[in-house]
């Protein structure tokens, strides 16, 4: 590490909350209360596994940008048609369903970790997710952020190098003063090609039982750590 960052961006979805569980456990709750049997983990993980797809179409030029709880949202209709419980949801049901993604908890080692970080430096989501959303799942999670960012500021999606560049214009300071942390080494490698500092921890149950990527670091990170609070503690 060439010196300590003055900020810190983290993602979040995977990194600092935990998706896969807390959409499952919102969506377990609204099935049981309507009597629908079907299998709230593999609801999550198809759900997100629509996010990809519908952000490509953007960073591709093909759509304008829209927030992602837009897409979360249409994204949920696609889901629902496909398992065939289009019926038993209608457009309020179907929108408070889609407030799950505000409502996911942070891994065990994240609020106090994140505290560690606010000790070292400015700290804020550089997440896909909208400013919108990133102040509902900051307070449902209690997340310390000093400021909030989110993907409405570069009006793209990550990994497009302008969603780097215009978070750290956002807080004043030029990339190589600033360090992005992530579970994810695509991610990574995206902000360091911009010019960040990099900082890699895994969340070897991000997807299920079954994850097969990210599970270790696959490029010369600055830090690498187990746990935020321990890359907090390598960096300072």
């Amino acid at each position: 590490m060439k010196a300590r960052p003055k900020a810190f961006l983290f993602d979040v979805f995977g990194t600092v909350v935990d998706w896969r569980s807390g959409v499952a456990f919102y969506a377990e709750r609204i099935f049981a209360a309507k009597g629908i049997d079907f299998d709230s983990a593999q609801f999550a993980d198809r759900w997100r596994g629509q996010y990809q797809p519908a952000m490509q179409r953007i960073r591709d030029g093909k759509r304008g940008y829209v927030v992602l709880d837009t897409l979360h949202r249409e994204n949920l209709d696609l889901l629902l048609a496909e398992t065939g419980l289009e019926d038993r949801f209608d457009d309020d049901e179907r929108d408070e369903l889609t407030q799950a993604w505000e409502c996911l908890p942070p891994w065990p080692d994240s609020v106090e970790g994140l505290r560690k970080f606010r000790e070292l430096g400015f700290i804020a989501p550089c997440s896909n997710g909208s400013i919108r959303l990133m102040i509902r799942l900051a307070r449902f999670a209690t997340l310390p952020w000093d400021t909030i960012l989110g993907a409405d500021i570069a009006g793209n999606y990550k990994p497009q190098p302008e969603v780097y560049r215009k978070s750290c214009s956002a807080i004043g300071l030029q990339p190589g003063e600033v360090m992005m942390i992530a579970a994810h080494n695509e991610d990574l490698a995206a902000a360091r090609d911009v010019g960040l500092m990099t900082g890699f921890l895994p969340r070897a149950t991000e997807h299920g039982p079954g994850q097969d990527a990210d599970l270790e670091a696959t490029g010369d990170w600055d830090v690498i750590g187990h746990s935020i609070g321990d890359l907090a503690s390598r960096c300072g």
